[in-house]
């Protein structure tokens, strides 16, 4: 009995992200750019570790579609040495396709090149890949963008509610007719796919979506005609057929991008491809850890000391770190934010926020203003301004005269 292809599925690299991050003078890079690389790094050892067949990346190399040839030159190097060792897929993602579409997207220098071993899926498309242990059936579908799938003439005048369904119309037919031609070889098939999912749960790509997406139904690629389905550009990791055959997988982004990421796991899939029984995993990797420490230091005598031994309680080596403190207006001028950043000099990145409760709103109390009346408000109001309490009652009434009667 032949053992399983072994198939690595990663994506949504976005290599240029430099937020949080800063200079590293021995490579002339963001920080930040090296973390991606490196978890692009963690990917190739794993796979060359564990002896994968195949590798897909699923979209979305660069940050964005006109990369900094430094940041080329990093992602090139390590795809050649993963291509070097199996062949691999570079799906082409919204962030690496440019506007027009007859330019050049970010990586189709390797096609250009004709290098061993690299197939680009500038458009849709498919071919029997030969691996050590034996073929497999590998079909594509890019980022849909509609200038590329829609002709001009057909669809002038159309809504842009018209448009997007003829797109989702058009790529659902691709992805049919993909599966169609999968269901003529028996071998293991898979499908490798940069787009959005009706059903997927976005994170924080949308804060670097480019564009409009349109969103295909999972019913479309939970066909049987398929053994794994390797998505990418939804940043979050997750399986959209649970228990199902085939599975149909975001791996995730490799990297966090920012704080809305900061619970999410970040790494690849580990998949062994089997026609009908086959078995895959989520791999974690090393991704830097966001913290975020919130402190109240509005009971504080000394509201910098009490938010610096708050802080050093925590685990914030290596991590980017944001704090989110509560003061009160008063204690404004003396808080020290430099003591704040110099007790996590173990920190990666350290930013502070401050959170600065008004005189006004303190003597409010704990109630949210949204959950008060009107009458109650109004005299709140009154107190914090120190009217008296006879003259507050005089108020209140005439303003429980106007409520009723406002003529």
């Amino acid at each position: 009995m032949s053992s399983p292809l072994r198939l690595v599925h990663f994506a949504d690299l976005h290599i240029g992200m430099e937020n949080y991050g800063r200079l590293d003078p021995a490579t002339g890079t963001s920080s930040r750019v090296r973390d991606f690389l490196e978890r692009l790094d963690e990917v190739i050892d794993y796979a060359l570790e564990h002896q994968a067949d195949v590798a897909v990346f699923a979209g979305d190399a660069f940050k964005n579609r006109e990369p900094d040839p430094t940041q080329q030159r990093e992602f090139a190097q390590r795809i050649k040495r993963l291509a070097d060792a199996m062949p691999t897929l570079l799906l082409v993602g919204n962030h690496d396709m440019p506007g027009m579409a007859v330019r050049a997207s970010a990586v189709d220098i390797f096609q250009a090149l004709a290098v061993p071993g690299v197939i680009v899926g500038h458009k849709a498309g498919a071919q029997v890949v030969e691996t050590g242990r034996g073929p497999v059936f590998l079909a594509w579908m890019p980022y849909p963008m509609r200038n590329r799938l829609l002709a001009r003439d057909e669809h002038q005048g159309k809504t842009i509610d018209e448009l997007e369904l003829a797109l989702r119309q058009t790529v659902s037919e691709i992805l049919t007719d993909l599966a169609e031609e999968a269901a003529q070889h028996d071998m293991p098939r898979v499908l490798a796919g940069h787009f959005s999912v009706a059903e997927a749960k976005l994170g924080s790509e949308r804060t670097v979506m480019l564009g409009r997406d349109v969103a295909v139904m999972t019913s479309v690629l939970a066909d049987p005609a398929w053994d794994y389905v390797a998505l990418g550009h939804i940043h979050r990791h997750q399986d959209l057929h649970p228990g199902g055959s085939p599975p149909v997988v975001y791996s995730g982004s490799l990297e966090r991008i920012d704080f809305g990421e900061e619970h999410e796991p970040k790494g690849f899939c580990w998949v062994e491809l089997e026609r009908g029984a086959t078995r895959w995993q989520f791999v974690p990797v090393r991704a830097r850890p966001f913290r975020t420490l919130q402190v109240d230091a509005r009971r504080a005598a000394d509201p910098t000391g009490a938010v610096v031994q708050a802080v050093q309680q925590a685990q914030a080596e290596g991590a980017v770190v944001r704090v989110q403190v509560q003061l009160r207006e008063d204690q404004q001028p003396t808080f020290r934010e430099a003591d704040v950043v110099g007790a996590l000099s173990q920190a990666a990145s350290v930013s502070v926020r401050r959170e600065v409760e008004s005189e006004t709103r303190a003597r409010l109390g704990d109630l949210a203003p949204e959950s008060l009346g009107p009458l109650e408000l109004l005299e709140r109001y009154f107190t914090s301004r120190s009217v008296e309490p006879e003259r507050v009652q005089r108020l209140l009434r005439r303003a429980e005269e106007l409520l009723r009667d406002p003529d």
